[in-house]
């Protein structure tokens, strides 16, 4: 008997995500992701373009909302970005911000790995994340023992 059949709770499996953000200006919003994070323009509207990493068509939806609309009852907190290399490539990245003049929130070792996180220019948070830990029953285990830390991490910004 499958889990689905023992419990009758039927669970997605996710292939990827995407996220879809309201901004003051989404053309604005748009040059800085391709400036900062290094995505690319694949569609666009009046009201919003649509960015990828260059893998998918879209991984990052910037929205103008309409007059009036709603933006939603739960606030994001970040959205985590891991990185492909080592700490030093961590290092670069936090460097290229602050010659950008992004402002960088924190600095955080989570004992599986390490974050480094800044704001767009609407506010949104985002998270380079540099993962130490690859086996994942062992983050899970790191997590748990730590209780999901957050710790502050001295990190010394790379200026390439």
């Amino acid at each position: 008997m499958t889990e689905q059949q023992a419990t009758g709770v039927l669970r997605p499996r996710i292939r990827r995500t995407h996220l879809s953000l309201f901004v003051t200006d989404p053309f604005a919003s748009a040059a800085w992701y391709e400036r900062i994070l290094g995505m690319q323009e694949t569609a666009r509207s009046e009201r919003w373009v649509f960015m990828s990493f260059g893998q998918k068509h879209h991984d990052i939806a910037l929205i103008r909302p309409e007059p009036g609309e709603t933006v939603g009852g739960c606030a994001l907190q970040h959205y985590g970005l891991e990185i492909e290399g080592d700490l030093t490539e961590l290092r670069r990245l936090y460097g290229q911000l602050l010659r950008a003049g992004v402002e960088v929130v924190k600095t955080t070792d989570h004992k599986v790995g390490y974050g480094l996180y800044f704001n767009d220019p609407d506010g949104h948070r985002f998270e380079f994340f540099l993962e130490t830990v690859h086996d994942d029953e062992e983050g899970k285990r790191v997590l748990h023992t730590h209780n999901a830390p957050s710790d502050h991490f001295e990190l010394e910004p790379l200026y390439d």
